[in-house]
């Protein structure tokens, strides 16, 4: 079943409602310590979201368990899930490429393809662990790199990246956000007694990883202390904004997802081009000023000026996404030269634009969007110069005002 979303900026400013998600958490002691299912459940719920959880976490469980295991392929067959969790045993993708290789690698894949035959608009969302306190000593003699947290915490962090990648799959990076506050907060102690499993903040590092992953929502929205010490909780959530919510696709988090978007250029008269921008979409319908359009890159021509509805709806095999959003609509002749002698240069434009006008003028020089929103203006002069590094890469207008309500356009493009 598809999904649908409506995305509207006519507001321009974002509105977030209840998000409500499906996760089955497959892992072993390392997910079922301090239950980091209902954690992450309960940090949901102090921002207003949902999450509805399944979970099966045998202690020392690894993929290749869960690849076989009733309980783990009935769970992900059962119903429509929106994420599948992934955690191997704590040691095993640190192990030697050619062990990992053979070990956890293919029943990565294994486990993610069985998801993707279930739940055609599931993601799977791996979660990565941390390195053991100092290290792992029990493997230490045979396979060095592991002697040192800091060398098997690296290992872990590759290995799920490489999972990742190698499925289209995302990250939960809880190991890199345990390793920044090992490195910022080192008074948060991060594990138990066997210098492996997490402690209540170990576990609340994870928690609000994991919401921060599965909702794409900044986790200083949560208000959820667990046990924690209020101000432990809140450099917690601090650290999980920096390393996850700032740097979303690092860690592969909506990168998959389809995500509408468009720009527009000036042709001619009232006639514009439209551009599909949208990431990850098979097909697109775009409806403008309600007519509609099944082709890529529509050209359409507008009865007047004025604000017009552009509706653009980007699909794929598992979403529907549609975006809502208007364009402003200037004179007709945006680049012609009217009555007055009006020239701008260079066109496009990288750091300076420079508006030379022919004759007197007495008025205002006015930097628009195309949206219609106002960005610069300025009291006009026989030749007036713009600065506009400030601006994004696109399309742009200049309006010229006179005193007696002349108005004269151009449009230029921002490089």
């Amino acid at each position: 079943m598809k999904k649908v979303l409506f995305i509207l900026t006519l507001a321009l400013t974002p509105v977030f409602g209840q998000t409500t998600k499906r996760a089955i958490f497959l892992g072993n002691s390392y997910t079922a310590f301090n239950n980091l299912p209902n954690l992450v459940s309960e940090c949901a719920t102090s921002t207003g979201d949902e999450l509805i959880y399944s979970s099966n976490t045998p202690g020392g469980y690894t993929l290749e368990g869960h690849s076989t295991n009733a309980t783990s392929q009935s769970l992900i067959k059962s119903t429509e899930w929106d994420y599948l969790i992934l955690q191997d045993q704590s040691q095993r993708p640190s192990f030697p490429d050619a062990q990992v290789a053979v070990e956890v690698f293919p029943f990565a894949e294994a486990l993610n393809d069985t998801f993707k035959l279930y739940n055609e608009r599931g993601q799977t969302l791996f979660y990565m662990t941390w390195g053991r306190q100092n290290g792992d000593a029990g493997n230490c003699p045979v396979w060095p790199p592991v002697c040192t947290y800091e060398g098997m915490d690296s290992l872990l962090n590759l290995r799920y990246r490489t999972m990742a990648a190698d499925n289209e799959a995302e990250v939960s990076p809880v190991g890199a956000v345990w390793r920044y506050i090992r490195e910022n907060h080192p008074s948060i102690d991060l594990y138990t007694a066997d210098e492996s499993h997490p402690s209540a903040a170990g576990s609340y590092v994870a928690a609000v990883t994991f919401y921060t992953a599965i909702f794409k929502k900044d986790p200083t929205l949560i208000t959820y202390d667990f046990t924690l010490s209020a101000e432990d909780a809140e450099d917690i959530r601090e650290a999980a904004k920096v390393i996850v919510f700032d740097d979303m696709l690092e860690w592969h988090i909506g990168e998959y997802d389809v995500t509408p978007a468009w720009s527009v250029t000036y042709d001619t008269g009232y006639t514009y081009d439209f551009t599909n921008e949208s990431l990850n979409s098979t097909s697109v319908e775009w409806e403008i000023d309600g007519t509609v359009y099944t082709t890529d890159n529509p050209t359409h021509t507008f009865p007047s000026d004025g604000y017009f509805d552009v509706i653009l709806t980007a699909m794929n095999e598992s979403d529907t996404i549609v975006l809502i959003d208007s364009v402003a609509i200037a004179a007709a002749g945006l680049n012609q030269i009217d009555d007055m002698n009006i020239s701008i240069f260079p066109n496009p434009v990288e750091n300076d634009l420079y508006i030379s006008f022919g004759e007197p003028v007495n008025g205002t020089v006015i930097l628009f969007s195309v949206d219609g929103k106002i960005l610069f203006e300025q009291v006009a002069e026989q030749q007036t110069i713009i600065e506009v590094d400030f601006l994004s890469p696109g399309p742009y207008l200049i309006a010229y005002m006179e005193e007696n309500g002349t108005v004269v356009k151009r449009q230029f493009i921002k490089e």
